[in-house]
């Protein structure tokens, strides 16, 4: 028995540090791939030359004023090296900060509500895993009415439901990946949804499109329609656009979405990328909003 047990610990001794090392690393890289998914480093790199990613300082120009994304680096003072992975879930679930405020919803919280705890926890275990970068936030540039934190607390009362993905029993595997993606990790909707009195997004009119302004960027219909949508395109188009950025007329993406392609959409799988396509030709068919 002592042999036996002689021979178990010096297995574990020699066996069990390298599958916990496999274990960390495999955490990493999937917090690594979720970072890519989910969109951070667009919006929380500064658009500048030689700009670091993830420091924050990216301005997002809205009808309410301009936000400006936070430094989310593991810097102690400037970044989230403090925070937990509770701090985490609560960030992304329910729109707080560490101290209990609320967080605008230029923050997409509330499509990140969907995201599961074990995808929260393995996106933070990779951002805890990067250099910290010690740079401080930009104040919001907000009208009176709209900087307090209480203001956000009231909209969220309102119009704001926290809540976890629910698959699709009576849809795929793929698709409800494909739902997963695009209405929770990749808050497509938070520009390709049109948004009616106060921000709010028009659920009805899922994938429509959003118009800009000269300030404002908007967004294109991706519902299926044939001529307002993407509804000449199959789901290799999609997933081809989605690596490369390139549409089926030969066109290239611009602005935001050429962004996009290249830190986010363009890391995933294809299979992933296949799962999007199968989700967006399955929407209505809508017509863009009139001008």
């Amino acid at each position: 028995m002592r042999i036996g047990c002689a021979t178990l610990f010096i297995a574990w001794f020699l066996c069990g540090p390298s599958f916990a090392a496999d274990d960390e690393n495999a955490l990493l890289q999937r917090g690594k791939y979720l970072l890519h998914a989910g969109g951070c480093i667009t919006c929380h790199t500064e658009d500048a030359d030689g700009a670091v990613p993830l420091a924050g300082g990216r301005a997002m120009v809205t009808e309410f004023g301009t936000f400006y994304s936070p430094n989310i680096t593991p810097d102690i003072e400037t970044g989230i090296g403090d925070w937990s992975d509770e701090d985490f879930l609560n960030a992304l679930w329910n729109g707080r900060n560490p101290d209990g405020d609320h967080y605008f919803p230029a923050f997409p919280y509330t499509s990140y509500t969907g995201i599961t705890e074990p995808d929260v926890k393995a996106l933070a275990a990779y951002l805890r895993s990067l250099e910290p970068v010690r740079r401080a936030n930009a104040e919001h540039d907000l009208p009176l009415f709209m900087s307090s934190r209480l203001a956000a607390g009231a909209w969220k009362a309102r119009y704001f439901d926290a809540a976890r993905f629910t698959p699709n029993p009576e849809k795929s595997d793929v698709w409800n990946r494909g739902a997963y993606l695009v209405r929770h990790l990749g808050h497509c909707g938070e520009c390709h949804t049109p948004r009616k009195a106060f921000g709010v997004v028009d659920a009805r009119r899922e994938m429509a499109g959003s118009k800009g302004s000269d300030e404002i960027e908007g967004a294109p219909n991706i519902t299926p329609h044939r001529t307002d949508g993407i509804g000449r395109w199959s789901a290799s188009d999609i997933d081809y656009f989605l690596d490369i950025g390139m549409e089926p007329a030969g066109d290239f993406a611009g602005g935001s979405m050429a962004a996009v392609i290249d830190d986010n959409t363009s890391h995933l799988t294809r299979a992933d990328r296949l799962a999007i396509a199968e989700y967006l030709l399955s929407l209505p068919p809508l017509e863009s909003a009139d001008d």
